[in-house]
């Protein structure tokens, strides 16, 4: 069904970090509005789409993005006011086009993905469904994904001396999403106590996890591992597991990994992966290597593959292309989905069909400057990719996307909870 666009406009709003960002409006002929935040990253692949920033020192230290959201009220707004479009590709191939170049770099992909996705919002509600329900394509069964809640925080998410990015807690044996909710939080929880009580640090990352000041990234795995004992939860895969995202391309200089001090080759840091996996519950590793490491990836991949998941973030940034190439070279078995890492809703839409395709797990992402806005939840139920990850069950941009998906499950007892299981 094709619909008038009659209103486009965005502001300058604060992301979670307190640095701008854009909230865009979108309205439709027969009176649907809708708004959507637009988050933003700090650990970023080299070849995701590129956000537009103003570079004005003397505003928001060049932060500002008044640039972008001039593009939106000027030339997108007058793209699609008063034109008829027949679905979201339309209006997303469009954008695109009227950016011209590869990267979304001259309007943005902080202006163009906050148009997309509320034009998606607007879409469904003029069609009278909820936003998870109207993205699920064809075929698809949606679902209510299992969170990874991160837990504590490091590398450039957090001011202390631990390399690793993120440590996350994952509720796999939870039997409902309720339940799962309730074990991240009493988890996170029992992990506050347990640091209080070694006099360690509390203070909160940018994703809601805690900052302890400490190097070595086996001493946050035991942590967890006893803060998941002690919230009441066995460690493993019938209670809660573990998921890492060590982001090492922020740790990868001149060939080594840098981590605790050590200097190590690709295989040296596989071989660490691998002693981790022998004495810890972890499920899934994001970002073992660096983004331009295929090498070093081809053979994490060979050797650890079969027993843990493997994600492609950085090195994949949600782009169809890329991921297709990595399908072929046998890299990684999964694969993160950013909506504005790669643009538009429709983009990451057919990077999810690519990795489900192939046998590929898909684990829709928030970024670390968020806003309260939800997309990303009813994106994970309605592509029914199974995996999501949105921060620690603290701070409210975070809370709201748990919250909206406390609200799906209630409202639809139908929907299975829960990872995929994927066959190549």
């Amino acid at each position: 069904m094709a619909h008038e666009i009659t209103e486009v406009r965005a502001m300058e709003i604060l992301d979670s970090r307190g640095r701008p960002t854009l909230e865009v409006t979108v309205g439709l002929r027969d009176g649907s509005i809708d708004v959507a935040g637009v988050p933003s990253g700090a650990s970023t692949g080299r070849r995701e789409a590129v956000e537009r920033r103003d570079g004005d020192p003397a505003r928001y230290d060049g932060q500002g993005v008044q640039g972008a959201v001039e593009a939106v009220n000027g030339e997108i707004a007058d793209l699609l006011r008063g034109r008829t479009w027949t679905g979201l590709p339309n209006v997303d191939t469009a954008l695109i086009d009227l950016d011209g170049t590869a990267n979304k770099s001259r309007l943005g992909a902080n202006a163009i993905v906050g148009v997309s996705m509320a034009c998606a919002r607007a879409l469904a509600a003029a069609s009278g469904r909820e936003l998870w329900r109207w993205l699920t394509p064809a075929g698809v069964q949606p679902r209510l994904p299992v969170p990874s809640f991160n837990v504590i925080n490091g590398g450039v998410h957090a001011p202390n001396p631990l390399d690793f990015q993120e440590f996350m807690i994952t509720p796999i044996g939870a039997p409902s999403m309720a339940e799962a909710v309730r074990a991240g939080a009493q988890v996170y929880a029992a992990l506050r106590r347990l640091l209080h009580s070694l006099h360690e640090v509390t203070g909160l990352g940018d994703e809601g996890g805690f900052a302890p000041q400490i190097r070595e990234p086996e001493d946050a795995l035991r942590f967890l591992v006893t803060a998941i004992e002690n919230g009441g939860y066995r460690a493993g895969a019938d209670g809660v597991m573990i998921a890492l995202d060590p982001a090492a391309s922020e740790f990868h200089h001149d060939g080594r990994y840098r981590v605790a001090g050590a200097h190590l080759s690709s295989s040296e840091l596989i071989d660490r992966y691998t002693e981790m996996l022998a004495f810890f519950p972890i499920w899934s590793i994001e970002d073992g290597l660096a983004e331009d490491d295929w090498d070093g990836w081809a053979y994490l991949t060979a050797r650890l593959g079969d027993q843990v998941q493997l994600v492609g973030d950085d090195i994949f940034v949600t782009n169809t292309a890329i991921i297709a190439d990595a399908i072929d070279q046998r890299i990684g078995n999964a694969a993160l989905i950013k909506v504005n890492q790669i643009g538009t809703v429709t983009e990451a839409l057919h990077a999810i069909d690519t990795c489900r395709q192939a046998g590929y797990a898909q684990m829709v992402s928030h970024r670390s400057g968020e806003t309260t806005d939800t997309f990303i939840a009813d994106l994970a139920v309605g592509s029914g990719c199974g995996q999501l990850k949105t921060g620690a069950p603290a701070r409210g941009e975070r809370i709201a996307k748990y919250n909206r998906l406390l609200r799906i499950a209630a409202e639809h007892p139908e929907l299975a909870y829960g990872p995929c299981s994927v066959e190549a």
